[in-house]
């Protein structure tokens, strides 16, 4: 006990710069490329390292303003394309955001990680140069703009930056923000408040006086916890009632939004935030996007969607892609669960997913990072530390492996209230947050399980099966179109919705026509669904690891020409004389 309250009282000193531990060591250096991964950037560090990769890579990248947030800052984009093998449009897309929880910064170091891996790695590693070759990349590092400039730039706890910055009356007094959270001691933290009573629902653990104990039913504990620093600003009785915002930029969407009555922080109306509007917008600019990924913190999840049970589960072809992809995700981050959205967790409603799943038509998963459990500080890191023990643990794992900075200790204040009261405890920078020595395990771990993702999107080739003269001039043609990879080239549920056009085989020729055509059903018995008008295009979709086969009856003379044409695969072409 000595020596921990002795490196308590080595750091106390210092909390006043704690966030400087976090990101001062990175303001002093350019940000070059390849980025690094020992601390956390702040607001203009993102966009300053997204320049950077654009400077460096300026044929296979490009900036674009997405939009504003509601407080006028840029949210900027990064595209990453190779041009010499076509078009952004005509390739498969990832959609890649982070962070659009203003406290959720290390989302946004996953987004970036995976940028400098791919683009470092480009014409290096065989693997990520054909992936890059064959798709396109959208990334938004850090959606709430907003959110993650003000949890830098200010004295809070961990979640009050964690909205958009939308003025909101929260405790109907007509006025608006009057009421947020202070720093009463003054130090750089915004911690919490304990007072000494009679009859208590803590008490204090008797080998750490720094950790509260709740005490059993049959129990009568001598302290009570009030809440996060404050007074009573606007003297309505309360405190810390009315704080910055709040709107709640995961349920703003406009997709099975519901009323604040329904679901908390949710707006007054569907794509309130102005930045949240703007990035619809550009998602729906791009309806190459096939595969979408969006990270928050915490708890170690991969979830896919729906995100209420009154939602129907997705179609069995559908979810065959998720679970394989979940499955892969699940072992390249050990400790991870991959998980559906309402039935493994909770019910949310105007859920980024849902938009990107419905009105996108793209995969969508949700990566919840870091777990606070892996923390540790004992020999046998294979067992997990009994729930009883984890406060202990989880304090030893701040005074031997953080120094201190985790933690600030107890000490006396006169409350204009409460009167003497106690003020410390966690501050920001823990709980949701990994020590930044964790961080590099953390973003490659989870940027590798995007990569799998992205190298899975369709990679569609066309083959003639046979071609067959019938008679003079006629002839019969087998084509068959294959996907190598595990995605398939559109959502089952956007085909049978309509809510994308479906992929189309066309045949064409100056001196030919198409009889009839249709798929194959058994090209041993010749069973054939011939298509009766318009034989010449057929629609469908191709799924993962599969293939579809397609018969015509073709006469006349000379080339026919076979199109491949997908919204969300490579168009391909062959040549048939």
């Amino acid at each position: 006990m000595k020596a921990k309250r002795y490196l308590q009282a080595l750091y106390l000193s210092c909390m006043l710069c704690m966030a400087s531990l976090f990101s001062m060591n990175s303001l002093a250096q350019k940000i070059e490329v390849p980025l690094r991964f020992d601390h956390y950037y702040t607001y203009d560090q993102v966009n300053e390292a997204l320049r950077a990769l654009n400077k460096a890579y300026p044929k296979m990248t490009h900036l674009d303003l997405v939009g504003h947030s509601d407080e006028g800052r840029e949210i900027w984009s990064i595209t990453v394309n190779n041009p010499k093998t076509g078009l952004e449009l005509s390739k498969p897309g990832l959609y890649l955001d982070g962070n659009i929880h203003g406290n959720e910064i290390q989302a946004g170091e996953v987004a970036l990680y995976y940028l400098n891996y791919i683009l470092t790695n480009y014409e290096k590693n065989p693997r990520v140069t054909e992936m890059l070759d064959r798709t396109v990349t959208y990334c938004v590092p850090s959606v709430n703009v907003d959110g993650r400039y003000h949890f830098f730039h200010e004295i809070n706890v961990i979640s009050n930056t964690r909205g958009l910055r939308i003025a909101k009356d929260d405790d109907k007094d007509g006025l608006v923000d009057e009421d947020p959270m202070d720093d009463l001691d003054g130090d750089g933290n915004i911690t919490r408040m304990r007072k000494k009573v009679p009859f208590g629902d803590y008490r204090l653990d008797p080998n750490d006086s720094r950790i509260m104990i709740r005490v059993a039913e049959d129990e009568i504990g001598d302290y009570t916890l009030l809440g996060s620093e404050g007074i009573d600003n606007d003297n309505d009785g309360r405190i810390n009632e009315d704080g910055v915002g709040y709107i709640d930029p995961n349920r703003n969407w406009g997709f099975n939004w519901q009323p604040n009555y329904v679901e908390g922080g949710a707006g007054s109306y569907p794509l309130e935030g102005a930045g949240l509007k703007d990035l619809a917008q550009y998602l729906l600019d791009r309806p190459n996007i096939l595969m979408a990924w969006a990270f928050h913190n915490s708890g170690g999840m991969f979830l896919r969607g729906p995100t209420s049970k009154l939602a129907k589960e997705y179609d069995r072809r559908d979810t065959k892609v998720y679970d394989y992809l979940g499955a892969h995700a699940e072992k390249m981050v050990p400790g991870y669960k991959y998980m559906i959205s309402w039935k493994d967790l909770y019910t949310t409603w105007g859920d980024f997913g849902d938009y990107t799943d419905n009105v996108i038509g793209a995969f969508t998963l949700v990566g919840e990072l870091f777990q606070s459990n892996t923390e540790t500080y004992r020999k046998e890191t294979a067992k997990a530390t009994p729930r009883d023990q984890r406060d202990q643990e989880r304090m030893d794992f701040n005074d031997y492996l953080a120094l201190g900075q985790m933690f600030v200790d107890w000490k006396p204040y006169k409350h204009p209230v409460y009167g003497d009261i106690e003020i410390g405890g966690w501050t920001k920078f823990t709980s949701r947050l990994p020590q930044p020595f964790m961080l590099m395990d953390l973003v490659h771990r989870n940027a590798m399980a995007v990569f799998h993702t992205v190298d899975q999107l369709p990679d569609i080739k066309i083959e003639l099966m046979s071609k067959e003269e019938v008679e003079k001039d006629l002839y019969k043609i087998r084509i068959r179109l294959v996907n190598k990879k595990g995605i398939s080239s559109n959502s089952y549920q956007s085909v049978r919705d309509k809510i994308h056009p479906q992929d189309q085989l066309i045949l064409s020729g100056k001196k030919i026509k198409v009889l009839t055509g249709g798929r194959l059903t058994d090209e041993y018995n010749d069973l054939v669904s011939y298509k009766e008008h318009r034989p010449e295009i057929q629609f469908f979709y191709i799924p993962g690891f599969s293939h579809v086969e397609y018969q015509f009856l073709v006469k006349g003379k000379g080339k026919i020409k076979v199109e491949y044409k997908s919204l969300k695969a490579r168009n391909k072409t062959i040549e048939v004389n």
